[in-house]
């Protein structure tokens, strides 16, 4: 074990083990996406504490842990993978059944987003059990963090994940052309071998900010923003900036304002239907962003409220 994980285990135990770990439970667990020092003491010490770990990998979680000082026997690692995860839940909440505690990881990051996980998470409260989560690195929340993605002219909002777009050429070039009508900021990821692929695809987009960001929390790390037309070329001038697993942050852009028809609109339909309603219609008959509507809807009717109470 590397001496430098001694202390952390110690400190592991001091910190968590008086808190409450109930048998018969699933404990998704966290785990660093480059740097091991990202590990949380609640999940060191849980990863001592269950009965088995399942995991998308059972060769790289056993590195995992015997970095940690935490290596275990083959029979309690059990492989719950994309290609099992059905199949291999079953096993699971048999184990959780008797009592055991299992902890599930991915190889890297927060299970069940853009990971295996969630059908496991699925499967085991279908069958009446609880999963508890242990949060932890992931490299959604890291690059969006550091974007400085702030909405022209908003205050606040929010974001939009989409994973990984298709990899065909074609089914990639109208996904972008959904993205770009999305006016929020919009998470993508992509690997190594298709960032130029998809910087192209992206370069249509125009002046839109776009933050890629590599290895993040790793030696290379790397985040830069570049207007989107602009990438491919930002790209091709270093071979190393192609290296190494992409999240991709798209900066959210201005909303068009029109002229007024579709704030007239919705005050008129506002007067005689649920918000809901009132704002679909009010986007499907103007054209207006659903989203923003809405916002707009909430907005009107606690300016309603405050007029009424002050009268």
């Amino acid at each position: 074990m590397s001496t430098s994980f001694a202390p952390a285990l110690h400190a592991a135990r001091e910190a968590a083990a008086a808190q409450n770990y109930p048998q018969g439970t699933l404990y998704v667990v966290a785990t660093p996406i480059g740097n091991l020092a990202d590990i949380s003491l609640r999940a060191l010490h849980v990863l001592q504490l269950v009965d088995a770990v399942a995991c998308e990998d059972t060769r790289h979680t056993q590195g995992m842990l015997r970095s940690y000082g935490l290596e275990r026997p083959g029979s309690q690692l059990l492989a719950v993978h994309q290609h099992n995860e059905a199949e291999a839940a079953a096993g699971v909440i048999a184990r959780l059944q008797q009592g055991q505690r299992i902890a599930y990881v991915s190889d890297a990051g927060t299970p069940g987003v853009s990971d295996p996980g969630a059908r496991l998470c699925a499967a085991v409260q279908a069958a009446g059990l609880r999963c508890m989560p242990l949060p932890g690195a992931s490299s959604i929340t890291s690059a969006i963090s550091v974007a400085g993605c702030v909405p022209p002219g908003q205050t606040d909002g929010g974001f939009v994940f989409a994973g990984f777009l298709p990899t065909k050429n074609a089914e990639r070039q109208t996904a972008v052309q959904r993205l770009s009508a999305e006016p929020r900021c919009t998470v993508l990821l992509e690997a190594p071998h298709r960032i130029h692929e998809l910087a192209k695809a992206l370069a249509v987009l125009g002046e839109r900010p776009v933050t890629l960001a590599r290895e993040i929390t790793k030696q290379f790390e790397q985040i830069s923003t570049h207007a989107a037309q602009d990438l491919p070329a930002w790209l091709n001038g270093d071979a190393t900036r192609a290296k190494g697993e992409f999240v991709v942050v798209l900066h959210p852009v201005a909303v068009h304002q029109d002229d007024g028809d579709a704030e007239r609109v919705l005050r008129l339909l506002l007067a005689e239907l649920p918000t809901k309603t009132a704002v679909k219609l009010a986007a499907d008959i103007t054209g207006g962003n659903r989203n923003q509507l809405y916002d707009l809807a909430l907005q009107l009717k606690r300016a309603d409220q405050d007029g009424d109470e002050a009268a």
